[in-house]
């Protein structure tokens, strides 16, 4: 082959520790590793949309000074369709970080989302950026859908939760993945004790939970709370679609940040995730680099 490689990165679903995408970034930067095309799913594609349309440093401070008090502040609580609206989330993002359209971003981008009428893959590729992002992160129960078209999209990872085969659509010869979901299954269903210990969930969310806690049965042994178990139901089917999509259809390199610690709604968590995802980029380096150099 007389070019280089044309590298792509597809980032993964995984809510909260999706701030490790940020770190894994700057990692390949400083390793000299650029990306030509980047996508992503759910949290992913909301980093990959930074990445892409060159405000990943803006984006990387904003992430460190997120607090407790911030993540409340994005969440307008509603029962229809979803527990949480998103619309608060996505006015911060429209008023701080230009929307530009999908085709004027510097690197070529795309997410992925559901329909949630057929179950089809969406891939978003083009229009408002911020429109396709908040598409991809529609949690079902957690974020409401979004129309788009006449269609009602949901969070992409319902089907494709590390989007390989979209990196190689866009063109991309070698596909970094970064998947979030490494070590995840069965984190959300530890005794509440340990959990809190640990320092795991922050007392809103914790007050959060007791109340939905309310709609659950009380008879027999104590269950786990309605938010733990739509968590752990999320990270089982994730983890199995994204072994399956990925053994089918192979990146050349994986970067597994482990974040299982990370509570779903623990963005303010950021400096850690971030860390978490330099130090997986790193360790993956020679997995990478081996990729880059036997292409072609």
């Amino acid at each position: 082959m007389n070019r280089p490689p044309r590298i792509g990165l597809a980032l993964g679903s995984g809510s909260a520790r999706g701030w490790a995408h940020v770190g894994a970034l700057r990692a390949l930067e400083e390793a000299g590793i650029r990306p030509d095309v980047v996508c992503g799913t759910s949290i992913g594609a909301l980093v990959a949309a930074a990445y892409a349309a060159g405000e990943i440093e803006r984006f990387e401070r904003w992430i460190a000074g997120l607090r407790v008090a911030d993540v409340i502040s994005f969440l307008d609580v509603k029962l229809a369709g979803g527990l949480i609206q998103g619309e608060r989330l996505m006015d911060f993002f429209r008023r701080n970080f230009v929307d530009r359209p999908v085709e004027a971003l510097a690197l070529p981008f795309a997410a992925v989302a559901t329909e949630l009428a057929t179950g089809n893959e969406v891939w978003l590729r083009e229009g408002s950026t911020m429109d396709a992002v908040r598409a991809s992160i529609a949690l079902p129960g957690l974020f409401t859908p979004v129309v788009r078209d006449g269609h009602l999209l949901v969070d992409g990872g319902l089907v494709n939760p590390v989007p390989v085969s979209l990196a190689r659509a866009m063109g991309a010869d070698i596909v970094i993945a970064v998947d979030l979901s490494a070590d995840v299954l069965g984190r959300h269903l530890r005794p509440k004790r340990q959990i809190a210990r640990e320092g795991e969930v922050s007392a809103w969310l914790r007050k959060l939970q007791e109340r939905l806690s309310d709609f659950v049965p009380r008879n027999g042994p104590a269950l786990p709370s309605l938010l733990d178990v739509v968590a752990s139901s999320i990270n089982i089917m994730q983890v199995r679609i994204a072994r399956s999509r990925m053994a089918g259809e192979p990146p050349d390199a994986v970067i597994a940040p482990r974040l299982a610690h990370l509570g779903l709604m623990e963005f303010h968590r950021g400096k850690e995730a971030m860390e978490e995802g330099r130090r997986a980029t790193r360790a993956a380096l020679p997995q990478i680099r081996q990729a880059l150099e036997s292409w072609g």
